[in-house]
């Protein structure tokens, strides 16, 4: 017999559906990501930290889970919200069902809800605070933790994810990358090894003499969730270090770099995330297939006080996607070159910050 699940949300609505996952109780914002595919890595991805995630492709789980795709150590979302499960997955390379796989990392879920609705909700009313439960709890006792839970802007999530020691990747390579791990994907990480670059991690909050001592060729700062204005100590190693080398961020990484040269950040209605955001560059004017995951924005006309040279836009709502420096060696972009699954349009963009600490 399959257990009663609910969501229930800061505005009052309480969704009963199906339980799946692992038996308790949690909150975070709840959130929507488009794409058919990859679960596996939207559930495991550290920016997701903080949300309850819900698809709204109707069929999750038909291709079950496998260790390959994890994007970090465990799953990083609050919970995870399906039209439909499918509870015996067809496919020769998983290792275990979606179900067994939030029960493996203590994680709730929840099935049999009209994600269309809750959907069109959030995009009109924008992301709320909600509480997932596959618990016996009361509706009012659910709407209570929903409602009582801080706002996301207000905490600390970036040192929930980031390493806690220095680690090095491919020490052979003759380029060196200082990545700043606010919440690095593994593709990240392989993205740069696939194009000849060795990468050393360093926890979010290392010094920037600290990182010098390892005489890296260019700095990376990587997605993270949360509110990048939290992240004061990124911001401030960031500063110290953009005369000294080659600069590239992603997502956050582009957030946090615009906030140390002075720009402004927003918080979106309902983000970005998904695998099928269109990009337009404004040098060459060639549009991009992108996959995206954030809900902070840098504010556009804050750039105009900066050094700082807005390249490309969302064709969406013309929120900011990249930018360059008047004078430093820095390339920006909001959303994820690395995409795995989802469309490999801008995986481009190795090679050229490779080019850029070439030629620095």
């Amino acid at each position: 017999m399959v257990k009663e699940a609910k969501i229930a949300l800061e505005d009052g609505t309480v969704l009963k559906g199906e339980a799946f996952g692992y038996e308790t109780t949690n909150v975070g914002e709840v959130v929507f990501s488009t794409g058919m595919t990859g679960y596996t890595e939207s559930l495991t991805d550290p920016s997701f930290k903080g949300e309850i995630l819900m698809s709204t492709y109707p069929l999750e789980g038909n291709y079950g889970v496998d260790e390959d795709w994890y994007q970090s150590d465990k799953i990083q979302t609050e919970g995870f919200i399906v039209r439909e499960l499918c509870r015996k997955p067809s496919c020769f390379g998983a290792d275990k069902s979606l179900d067994e796989f939030l029960k493996e990392f203590e994680i709730p879920g929840i099935s049999g809800i009209d994600t269309r609705a809750l959907t069109l909700k959030i995009r009109e009313f924008g992301s709320m605070k909600g509480a997932l439960t596959t618990e016996n709890i009361a509706d009012d006792e659910l709407l209570k933790l929903a409602r009582a839970q801080p706002n996301i802007q207000d905490i600390d999530l970036v040192p929930k994810v980031s390493t806690k020691e220095i680690k090095k990747y491919g020490e052979d390579m003759d380029l060196n990358v200082a990545l700043i791990d606010c919440g690095v994907k593994k593709n990240i990480i392989q993205g740069f090894l696939d194009k000849g670059m060795g990468v050393t991690l360093f926890p979010y909050d290392t010094p920037s003499d600290k990182i010098m001592d390892y005489d890296p060729n260019g700095l990376m700062v990587s997605c993270g969730p949360g509110n990048p204005e939290r992240n004061l100590k990124t911001i401030d190693t960031i500063q110290k270090l953009s005369n000294k080398l080659p600069i590239f961020g992603i997502c956050m990484g582009q957030q946090v770099i615009a906030k140390s040269f002075g720009a402004k950040i927003f918080k979106m209605k309902f983000g970005h995330r998904g695998a099928n955001q269109p990009v337009k560059d404004l040098v060459t004017g060639n549009v991009f297939i992108t996959s995206q995951n954030h809900g902070f924005s840098v504010d556009a006309d804050s750039l105009k006080d900066t050094p700082l040279n807005l390249t490309q836009v969302n064709l969406n709502d013309g929120t900011p996607e990249g930018f360059s420096h008047d004078e430093l060696v820095l390339r920006c972009v909001q959303y994820h070159p690395e995409a795995g699954p989802g469309p490999n349009d801008t995986r481009f963009i190795y090679d050229e910050f490779k080019e850029m600490m070439d030629t620095y």
